[in-house]
């Protein structure tokens, strides 16, 4: 079986690990280029302090770090050197916060203990004491030695027939009806062409001028970052990595001396003509400015007082790459076949990135996740250059801040706004943000409706619903219980208009969606299915609504970027992929009264017989033309309805006229939504999961044929089942049961309707049936909670099909 040719752009770790990957999986023809020498190339590797920490928010990046940690352990120390990492912390947010660390841990399997103010000074004698509170200990973590590393894994990978050009530098990518073939080198002042069948580019911060080499914008911004060393130091040992978030610092032990490195200072942005030039020794490293690391002394010597004996030396401004949402560039280009990235990746996730960019080029699918971290998931407004140098910096000054997962960036905003915007302002609209646009989550108009909510119901409603703690309560204000309400009895509107709408057209439509969905969408015009797009392992891509407008004419709706790059790609000739959402709009009116609020307004007959549940038509709301859904993602009666953007303020106007009607926000929708038991794709479920798994199984027609199926298993070992507990918590957190962790939490709210806190929850099968207790770990408390049965409202479906 022959093997693709394969040209690797970039030396640095990413690089090395990556020929390391492909060439023990077979594909034994790559070549990797590199302008500098072998192996401290004079990219980020050639500079990097290496420290490997391995937790993370996000489950993908703790396991890219804990798969770089296995793997470089086994190089032995000479690359890797396991001591362990220690935060600590000198406030109370920050040890509260050090506690939820201990809980993604705990989610994602990485073993972790938090420590007393005595044992982090057990650890680092040199700690003043009394300014910490705590910390967060975690053995496996250690230092990477990047260009060891990366030469040898190098060298493993020539073993294997690779090879390794140094003083080549990049000058073109080699292109054909839409397909790389190749690079242009320049090498002893001579050009050549390399051909290739792929090209990775994994050149780090150059990543941006190779992709203008392929017509491709790269949203990775270079900053460069402060590193110094003390003076001699009197200490014993090498002792753990050390972070002092606090104040945006940490430290590792370079004999006797400390390394320290600063993220305090401001934001100092490189664009590509200022890294240093090609052929210096060390071009990713700027001249370093005392001033800026001035500052970052004296907060380390007021947490290590040692340090006062002695004075900073070695400084450099090192730069490294950071991305508009923090997350590395992994994938295809989406215009240029056979292009692609490995970007944006730090030492620390070198060798997990390496392992998941193989998988998918040799298997097509990987065992990580990776939505987070593909490539082409940013909108169109979240490329342009003013944009990834914005958040990249507000990136970097945030690396180390205490994050809410609901917490928006400030800057730049209002992006992206719905037709309805102005109306959402005008009753006091608490917005943020996801993808460029701008999501109502409540509204104060709606203030008023919990004095009449207290008044109506059991006040035991409002006060179980208002019992949040404080980081729980951020970003949420019980006005989502009077909204939730209101849906359920009266009817609400919800600005939809951020979800991705795509049109697939053409004679082969159907043909074509069958193929790459689960669900039968081969169905009559005018109607609506619920459908998954798997990977080639059966993986959930995606969750999709697909609604045939036409014979030939469908409207998908869909979860974002991802799921548009999937269908262009996979679109044969005369099938026609188009994104709607720019010149779309929807509102979700829905509630018991939808019926009689729409009716009044429309030429379409919007009765239980002339038009079921999961149907469509086009018609008449007054004067705008709408394209209606009979659908609902909060489980009571309503429609989805669509119209163009130009037309939107007049539909929310025309709904609203008649009095009937709350907007209500993205609070009371997710309340809703998690007691009907509605999975939330890229939450609760990934292609980490198989649709049996994530309680699917519905969707799926195993009888025709469809991208994933043959790798489809009915054997189910795990399942999602919602929690009962004790408490409102977030997510993330770990599940427990009788002492040891068996799971994780995804998606949680306080269910109003059920007057209950929520929280649902990947568990081993055998934990699944209802009743079952299990714990949830929340900042080191033990909440209790019980598997239950869902769903949790309306099990009969009498509501929505009313």
């Amino acid at each position: 079986m022959s093997r693709p040719r394969l040209v690797i752009v970039g030396a640095g770790i990413v690089g090395c690990a990556l020929a390391d990957e492909l060439t023990e999986r077979g594909w034994t023809d790559v070549t990797v280029v590199d302008q500098g020498p072998l192996f401290a190339a004079g990219g980020s590797s050639s500079h990097a302090p290496g420290l490997v920490f391995q937790t993370n928010p996000s489950k993908t990046m703790t396991e890219f770090a804990a798969y770089t940690v296995g793997k470089y352990a086994e190089l032995g120390e000479r690359c890797f050197q396991q001591v362990g990492g220690l935060e600590v912390a000198t406030t109370p947010e920050r040890w509260t916060d050090l506690h939820r660390k201990h809980g993604w841990a705990e989610s994602w399997g990485v073993e972790g203990r938090l420590l007393d103010a005595a044992e982090c000074a057990g650890l680092w004698p040199l700690l003043d004491r009394d300014k910490v509170l705590g910390g967060f200990h975690v053995p496996s973590d250690g230092l990477a030695a990047a260009v060891a590393c990366g030469q040898t894994q190098a060298e493993r990978a020539i073993e294997r027939g690779a090879r390794f050009l140094p003083g080549h530098t990049v000058v073109g990518i080699e292109q054909r009806g839409g397909r790389a073939t190749g690079v242009t080198v320049v090498a002893s002042g001579e050009h050549r062409t390399i051909a290739a069948d792929v090209v990775v580019c994994a050149a780090g911060f150059w990543g941006p001028s190779i992709g203008r080499m392929a017509g491709l914008t790269v949203p990775l911004l270079p900053l460069a970052h402060q590193y110094a060393k003390s003076g001699p130091l009197a200490m014993d040992g090498q002792g753990p990595i050390l972070r002092h978030q606090d104040r945006d610092l940490y430290f590792r032990k370079h004999g006797d001396r400390i390394g320290i490195g600063s993220y305090a200072h401001r934001p100092m942005p490189v664009t590509q003509d200022e890294i240093g030039p090609k052929g210096t020794t060390m071009p990713s490293v700027q001249a370093f400015t005392s001033d800026d690391f001035d500052p970052a002394w004296r907060d380390a010597v007021e947490l290590l007082p040692a340090l006062a004996e002695s004075k900073y030396e070695d400084g450099i401004n090192g730069v490294f790459s950071f991305t508009p949402d923090g997350f590395p560039l992994i994938g295809e280009a989406p215009h240029l076949d056979g292009f692609w990235l490995a970007e944006a990746v730090w030492v620390t996730h070198s060798a997990g990135v390496a392992r998941a960019l193989a998988e998918v080029l040799v298997d097509g699918h990987s065992g990580f996740d990776l939505h987070e971290c593909e490539l082409n998931r940013f909108e169109q407004t979240q490329v342009s250059p003013a944009f990834v140098e914005e958040r990249g910096k507000q990136n970097f000054v945030e690396v180390y801040d205490v994050i809410h997962p609901l917490q928006p960036m400030e800057s730049p905003r209002p992006l992206r706004t719905s037709p309805f915007y102005a109306r959402q302002r005008e009753l006091g609209g608490h917005f943020l943000e996801a993808a460029g646009w701008e999501r109502p989550h409540w509204f104060e108009a709606n203030a008023p409706l919990l004095e009449d909510l207290a008044q109506r119901h059991d006040s035991e409603a409002l006060v179980g619903a208002a019992q949040r703690d404080a980081w729980a309560g951020r970003y949420w204000s019980p006005i989502a219980a009077a909204e939730s309400y209101a849906t359920r009895e009266q009817v609400a509107l919800y600005d939809m208009t951020p979800l991705k709408r795509i049109e697939v057209s053409g004679p082969g439509a159907a043909a074509f969606l069958q193929r790459m969905t689960t669900n039968n969408v081969d169905r009559k015009p005018g109607s609506v299915t619920y459908t998954l797009l798997l990977d080639v392992k059966g993986g959930i891509r995606s969750d999709l609504t697909v609604a045939r407008l036409e014979e030939d004419t469908f409207q998908v709706g869909a979860n974002g970027n991802l799921d548009l790059d999937w269908l262009t790609r996979h679109a044969p000739g005369g099938v026609r992929v188009r994104d709607l959402t720019p010149g779309t709009c929807c509102v979700g009116v829905w509630g018991p009264w939808a019926r009689e609020l729409v009716q009044g307004l429309t030429d379409m007959d919007l009765s239980h017989e002339n038009f079921r549940y999961f149907g469509c038509k086009s018609g008449y709301v007054g004067h705008v033309p709408v394209l209606a859904l009979r659908v609902s993602y909060v489980g009571e009666l309503g429609w989805e309805l669509y119209t163009t953007a130009d037309m939107g303020l007049k539909l929310w106007d025309t709904l609203w006229a008649p009095g009937r009607a709350i907007a209500a926000g993205r609070a009371a929708f997710n309340s809703l939504r998690v007691e009907k038991g509605y999975r939330l794709w890229g939450v609760d479920m990934t292609s980490e999961h198989n649709p049996y798994e994530a309680g699917l199984g519905f969707a799926v027609k195993a009888d025709k044929d469809f991208i994933g199926r043959d790798a489809l298993a009915k054997e189910v070992t795990r399942k999602l089942v919602p929690l009962l507990s004790a408490e409102v918590v977030m997510g993330k957190e770990p599940v427990g049961h009788d002492g040891r962790t068996v799971g994780y939490v995804t998606s949680a709210a306080y269910g109003h309707t059920i007057q209950h806190p929520i929280a649902y929850a990947w568990l081993p099968i055998e934990l699944t049936e209802p009743g079952t207790h299990v714990d949830i770990s929340y900042f080191g408390r033990r909440v209790p909670a019980e598997v239950a049965a869902e769903p949790l409202y309306d099990p009969g479906m009498e509501k929505i099909r009313r």
